[in-house]
C-alpha cells in the first residue's frame, strides 16, 4: 500500500479508468457481434441499424485510445462490406 498521497490517488484513478475502459471495450465487442449476427441472419435492415450503433462505439473507443484507428477502420470496413454484400 502506498504512503504518498499522489500514489494513493493514482491507484484510485487507474482503477476507475480500468473499469470505464472495460465497459467500453465490452460494449464495443457486443455491438460488433450483434451486427455480425444480423448479417448472418440475412436481416439487412437490422444489420444496418446495428452497424450504426457499432460504428459509434468503435469511434468512441478510438477517441479514448482503446482501439487503434487502423483497426477501427478495418472493423467498420469489413462490417459495411458484409452488409452490402448480403443484399
Amino acid at each position: 500500500m502506498p504512503n504518498i498521497k499522489s500514489a494513493k490517488k493514482r491507484i484510485l484513478v487507474s482503477a476507475r479508468r480500468k473499469e470505464e475502459n472495460t465497459l467500453l471495450n465490452s460494449s464495443l465487442k457486443t455491438a460488433v457481434k450483434k451486427t455480425e449476427k444480423a448479417i448472418s441472419e440475412n436481416n439487412k435492415e437490422k444489420a444496418q441499424e446495428e452497424f450504426k450503433i457499432a460504428s459509434r462505439r468503435i469511434d468512441k473507443a478510438v477517441n479514448k485510445k482503446l482501439v487503434h484507428k487502423n483497426k477501427a477502420a478495418r472493423l467498420k470496413s469489413r462490417l459495411s462490406k458484409a452488409i452490402n454484400k448480403e443484399g
